[in-house]
């Protein structure tokens, strides 16, 4: 029920995230999508269908830079459709962001009613779209914490790769009711929802992200914000199939 994937610090960071998306292609296969930071601006592609009919040789050449953000989707919050397909890149205040997500908001709906009346405009029916909303108006002074705010105020299922123009950032929810594994790449780091995705490109599994903690990626190496209380551990079972 959608595969997430990040690359950090590896100059082919596109390609190895299509490798990572094709290996996870078994957690969704409506659409496909992947964001890639070059440290100055952030593109993205993205189209229905398997990951090798949404991209080739082309399209991947289109999204250099060091950092990519990718997304396999099964829909099971707004319709079938690529307005829907993630990664979600948008530009606000706090800069560039893309945003891919595993998992469901439960109070998506309620905060997107707030978010209408306040004056939002939504482009997607995607639960995913609210992150970026509370994201863009956060009063938070930095990027961190602007993306902390937001994920904060969302219940739910959810595991998070998330891309701005310098870093890349893994979360789960308190419960972890989705997986998101973190691995190393030579001087890089990856962020994958199966390791199954770090065998095909040849990284090496350090350890799971744990229910409720924030990892944040940037050349200054790998920090852990752990910003949610303590909840009961749920996982999913749908899981143990995958």
């Amino acid at each position: 029920m959608c595969g997430v994937i990040g690359i950090f610090n590896h100059p082919e960071s596109a390609k190895l995230a299509y490798l990572g998306l094709y290996a996870q292609q078994h957690r969704g296969q409506e659409s496909a999508g992947i964001a890639a930071s070059d440290g100055v601006q952030i593109r993205h592609s993205k189209a229905m269908g398997y990951v090798n009919e949404a991209f080739n040789a082309e399209s991947l050449a289109k999204l250099p830079g060091s950092m990519a953000a990718g997304h396999v989707r099964y829909s099971t919050a707004g319709e079938s459709r690529v307005s829907n397909a993630q990664p979600i890149v948008v530009d606000s205040i706090h800069g560039q962001f893309a945003i891919c997500h595993n998992g469901n908001l439960v109070n998506a709906g309620e905060l997107k009613d707030l978010l209408v009346r306040d004056g939002a405009i939504f482009q997607t029916s995607s639960d995913t779209e609210v992150v970026v909303h509370l994201y863009a108006r956060s009063r938070e002074t930095t990027t961190d914490e602007a993306i902390i705010d937001a994920i904060s105020q969302v219940r739910g299922a959810f595991s998070f790769v998330m891309m701005t123009k310098d870093r890349v950032i893994g979360a789960r929810d308190p419960h972890g009711f989705r997986p998101l594994a973190l691995g190393r790449l030579d001087d890089g780091w990856v962020l994958s929802s199966e390791t199954c995705a770090m065998d095909l490109i040849g990284a090496t599994y350090v350890r799971d992200v744990e229910p409720g903690e924030v990892v944040v990626i940037s050349d200054a190496g790998v920090r852990s914000i752990k910003p949610f209380a303590p909840a009961h551990q749920s996982q999913c079972i749908f899981e143990h199939v995958y």
